[in-house]
C-alpha cells in the first residue's frame, strides 16, 4: 500500500505537492510542513505524539511496471487537525523533551 501523500500541512494548510521537499510525516502519515514541525510542533505529532521524518517523494516516471505517481496518485483530500492550537501546544510541551524513540 502506498503512502497517501496528503496535499497540505495539517497546521497551516500550506500546499505540499507530491514532490515537496519540505513535507514531514509521522508513522501514521500525519502531514505537516517543515516550518510548522520545527517552530510550532517541536517535532511532536499532535495526533499520536511521535516524531517526524521527511516525506518520501514518489517517482513521477514509471521505471518499474505499475509504480509511479501516475499509477498511485497523491491524495487530493485536505486534512486538518481535530485539536485546537492551544491544545496542541500544551500536548507538545508535555512530550517534546522526550526523544521520539522514547515516547
Amino acid at each position: 500500500m502506498a503512502l497517501q501523500l496528503r496535499p497540505n500541512c495539517e497546521w497551516c494548510d500550506r500546499d505540499l505537492p507530491p514532490d515537496s521537499t519540505i513535507a514531514r510525516i509521522c508513522s501514521y502519515e500525519c502531514t505537516f510542513c517543515a516550518e510548522c514541525v520545527d517552530t510550532e510542533l517541536r517535532n511532536v505529532c499532535p495526533n499520536c505524539g511521535g516524531g517526524f521524518a521527511p516525506r518520501p517523494i514518489r517517482p513521477k516516471t514509471e521505471r518499474r511496471a505499475g509504480v509511479s505517481l501516475g499509477r498511485q496518485p497523491a491524495s487530493e483530500k485536505r486534512v486538518h487537525l481535530q485539536y485546537s492550537q492551544v491544545d496542541v501546544r500544551a500536548f507538545s510541551a508535555l512530550v517534546r523533551d522526550i526523544s521520539p524513540e522514547e515516547r
